[in-house]
């Protein structure tokens, strides 16, 4: 069995995420170590609604859940071949694999979380998912809702599912023309249009502080969302996270590239099943699971012994 390890981003959150990581060991060590590193109790944060609906927020809460689904996974016994993570997930990813340390790529996804809540301030927009089409398709409905406004395909999920990002009126237009083409459009819950044009004012933050990381080389591949291709490169690594707040994520190349890669199991650690379920619409005969608590975590561990 080989394995990948896959995190979700943004929009997978949910009011008392972190909870159920506390009950392990390894699991409450990455929740109060982000929470020292922050000055702000994480758990805490994780319960309520409305502090999740803040960009600076939600994303070192999400980096942690993810990272300690992660570490409890480690610690009962899977190993992995590779990892990737979709959006902030990218940043899990990639502690996960040691080609960052934990603090320094905690304060870049605060920065990035700052930086980001600003665009959108300063930049209004939004996200929609269009479900029943393709990249293509996706692609034909932007430009007919475009306008004047900002709009891109942001997120190449699956076969049959994309995300738009853009200004609030081209969504608007884009939601309409998906429908009357037959394809479901439903609003993401987050703060701004990111991975579009609209996020340009966050990308000098971001850009200062991925220059005073270290890169080290990681133990199994990692896929980048701006090529969707794996790498244990690490200036490679360095070089897509520099355009990656204003690049699409392409995550059906991601998976369908690890497959390649001859992995035959995706675990997604962190809130959510969104990514378990584009993974087994992208690829056949793969298995895709998610692991959202120390249970399921044993669970998993139990099943891939057996299946070793």
């Amino acid at each position: 069995m080989r394995v990948a390890v896959v995190f979700p981003g943004q929009g997978s959150q949910f009011a008392g995420m972190a909870d159920g990581w506390l009950e392990h060991p390894e699991g409450r060590k990455v929740i109060e170590e982000v929470s020292d590193a922050m000055e702000r109790d994480l758990a805490a944060l994780s319960r309520d609604e409305e502090m999740l609906k803040t960009t600076e927020v939600v994303q070192p809460a999400l980096f942690a859940c993810d990272l300690a689904a992660f570490r409890v996974l480690e610690a009962v016994g899977v190993r992995f071949s590779g990892a990737a993570g979709h959006s902030l997930g990218e940043f899990v990813a990639l502690v996960a694999a040691g080609a960052l340390e934990l603090r320094p790529a905690l304060e870049l996804v605060v920065t990035r979380g700052r930086a980001m809540q600003g665009a959108s301030e300063e930049r209004p927009g939004t996200m929609t998912a269009l479900i029943g089409i393709g990249a293509d398709d996706g692609a034909q409905i932007a430009d007919a809702a475009r306008g004047d406004d900002v709009l891109v395909v942001a997120n190449e999920n699956s076969p049959k599912q994309v995300v738009l990002s853009g200004s609030l009126g081209a969504i608007d237009r884009a939601e309409e023309i998906a429908r009357e083409r037959g394809a479901k459009a439903m609003r993401l819950r987050v703060a701004g249009a990111f991975h579009s044009a609209l996020m340009e004012p966050a990308v000098a933050d971001i850009d200062d502080a991925i220059a005073r990381l270290t890169f080290n080389t990681p133990a199994f591949p990692v896929v980048p969302n701006v090529t969707g291709t794996p790498t244990s490169v690490p200036d490679q690594l360095r070089e897509a996270l520099r355009r990656h707040v204003v690049s699409p994520v392409r995550w059906e190349a991601t998976i369908r590239n690890l497959a390649d890669a001859e992995v035959d199991t995706f675990v997604e650690a962190g809130p959510g099943d969104v990514l378990t379920k584009l993974a087994r619409r992208t690829v056949g005969g793969v298995r895709a699971v998610p692991v959202r608590s120390p249970e399921e975590a044993v669970a998993f561990a139990s099943d891939a012994g057996r299946a070793s």
